[in-house]
């Protein structure tokens, strides 16, 4: 059962800026998507959504390589939801100026801006920005400690193995409140001790199989941040999702899409074609939230419960290559119907 009073949870949306399908079933062009997704964004910020978040990736099934930039259109035409990247990958990154971009788009949003900092799930940002595979572990390891003594908006002095030193180096522009900082976990142990040790927030990115598989990761660290002395943040979830009028329906218009997407990875990866059954299972079973309001409602809500948490984001547009308007139309049930029947759900048990 959540400890946290209902009204104080999060719920918010998340997307990689998917290309949608125009009509006669092509895709649409990179400039296209990202707009749709300034429209799509724009639209969950009028209807109460509570944060937009985008990710970082380089390869061709997604539009949208740098999160500050597009965050930064998404804040001069919205005026709520706290505005993150979902996740900024920082081992290929430089911190320093992962902070100056958001401290600037903290400006432009007044205050909204958050950084979830993550080594990423996929690896093309690595050659081409000149980093070495074989660093993935210490790239991060380095780069997250400097992260640590940026954010304090203190003049530092660092060194390490994998940037030039820093002595007495002060940045800006400096922030009115500070940035508030989430680490993107997979499922590493070692990585939720990290993120405790920092006093940052954890994020877990639950992408297959059942969300209860994770619960000993909130356990840990809420633990470890009890013994570190560090602050104790609701832990949260970014997790694939879609909401249509009917169950039907969403599984009618993402099947053939998700599968699509969902076996263009695995070819790199290993994975066997994904089948209607497992598909099935993973709505049923899984990671995968998909139906009606009141489907997908209930859903989220049992992760809420199970896992305690203070913000749960669904990740809309990474089942494929959907058509905007029903992208469009799963951002709006998401927001008009879907959290306050969470909420509804939660403060009745």
């Amino acid at each position: 059962m959540t400890t946290l009073d209902p009204a104080a949870i999060e719920f918010g949306l998340d997307t990689f800026g998917d290309l949608p399908r125009e009509a006669d079933g092509s895709l649409f062009t990179y400039s296209k998507a990202i707009r749709a997704t300034l429209e799509e964004a724009v639209l969950a910020d009028s209807i109460g959504v509570d944060a937009f978040t985008v990710g970082e990736h380089h390869r061709p099934d997604y539009a949208i390589s740098s999160p500050p930039t597009m965050l930064a259109g998404i804040a001069t035409a919205t005026n709520h939801m706290k505005l993150a990247s979902g996740v900024t990958v920082l081992s290929s990154d430089d911190p320093v100026r992962v902070f100056e971009q958001f401290a600037t788009l903290d400006a432009l949003s007044n205050g909204r801006a958050e950084v979830i900092l993550g080594r990423g799930s996929f690896t093309e940002s690595f050659p081409l920005f000149g980093y070495e595979l074989e660093d993935y572990n210490r790239l991060f390891e380095e780069k997250l400690n400097l992260w640590a003594e940026i954010v304090k908006e203190e003049p530092v002095t660092w060194s390490g193995q994998t940037r030039p030193a820093l002595e007495n180096a002060d940045l800006y522009p400096k922030t009115d409140r500070g940035l508030t900082t989430w680490v993107g976990v997979g499922g590493s142990p070692k990585s939720v001790v990290r993120t405790a040790r920092y006093g940052f927030r954890l994020m877990l990115a639950i992408i297959g199989g059942a969300p209860v598989r994770f619960k000993p990761y909130v356990d840990l660290y809420k633990q470890a941040t009890e013994q570190l002395g560090t602050t104790t943040y609701p832990v949260g979830v970014h997790s694939p999702g879609f909401v249509a009028d009917s169950d039907e329906e969403a599984k009618k218009i993402i099947f053939k899409e998700y599968a699509a997407a969902q076996n263009r990875i695995g070819v790199t990866r290993g994975w066997a074609p994904l089948t209607r059954d497992r598909f099935e299972a993973e709505i049923n079973d899984g990671a995968l939230t998909v139906g009606s309001p009141e489907t997908v409602a209930k859903k989220i809500a049992n992760t809420v419960q199970t896992l305690d948490l203070g913000r749960y984001d669904m990740v809309y547009s990474t089942v494929g290559n959907i058509p905007h308007a029903a992208r469009m139309r799963s951002v709006e049930l998401y927001g008009t119907k879907v959290i306050p029947l969470v909420r509804e759900i939660l403060a009745a048990n």
